[in-house]
């Protein structure tokens, strides 16, 4: 699903609208993740490795715009996505 996002410049204010693309699956890791629960264990649940998780999550913060998965999470929390 697409959520708006809002690229910001400090000066100048509001510059463009851009549209982020999370699965139901990014949002479900991201609730885990938000919930305290280890990359082993968010990937145990999903049925996948720690790797893949921690890839997913880096695919997460890349389209997202944030250096984290702390990020990714507020980023998503802020939203009510998660």
């Amino acid at each position: 699903m697409a959520y708006p996002e809002v690229v910001v410049d400090a000066r100048r204010g509001p510059l463009a609208v851009r549209e982020v693309d999370l699965s139901d699956e990014d949002l479900v890791l991201l609730a885990e993740l938000a919930k305290g629960v280890t990359v082993d264990r968010v990937g145990r649940r999903l049925d996948i490795s720690g790797r893949t998780v921690r890839r997913r999550l880096r695919g997460i913060c890349d389209r997202i715009g944030v250096a984290t998965a702390i990020e990714a999470v507020a980023w998503a929390a802020r939203r009510r996505l998660i």
